[in-house]
């Protein structure tokens, strides 16, 4: 491993240790997230953005890395939205990091989000080249 993957991976390990001190990872916060009852997820994630956003510029300012802006799609941005929202709704979290961290409190996760996960990129991926044209072709914004 180069020292870019071994800083992803401490990254992934910190940021795991403070979803689980942040008790983001219970199930009762997700379905208070999914019902707006419980903002916590919510708030954690913004923090988490917001860090990220002044880190990021104060790389930028430091010139330890250049940013290079790239156009975005609205339609793909938004078809991954639902798409996103839909997967949380059905599976009852988010990503790999909470069945992952439930498995590793030793709370048990079944196999069947993984499946999912990994089934929906190698679809996703080869139809990318089917789905570029017709969704809002153009309409980019951005750069």
């Amino acid at each position: 491993m180069n020292t870019a993957q071994w800083l992803g991976l401490v990254t992934g390990v910190l940021f795991g240790f403070l979803l689980q001190k942040g008790r983001v990872l219970r199930f009762d916060k997700q379905v208070g997230a999914m019902l707006l009852t419980d903002m916590t997820i919510f708030k954690f994630m913004l923090s988490a953005i917001l860090v990220g956003m002044v880190g990021i510029l104060w790389l930028s300012n430091m010139e330890i890395i250049t940013l290079s802006h790239k156009s975005m799609n609205v339609g793909a941005v938004v078809i991954g939205g639902a798409l996103f929202g839909a997967g949380w709704a059905i599976m009852g979290f988010f990503a790999p990091a909470l069945p992952s961290a439930r498995w590793g409190k030793g709370a048990g996760t079944p196999y069947s989000p993984y499946s999912a996960w990994w089934q929906g990129r190698h679809s996703m991926q080869n139809s990318i080249p089917f789905l570029k044209q017709p969704f809002f072709p153009g309409k980019t914004s951005g750069k």
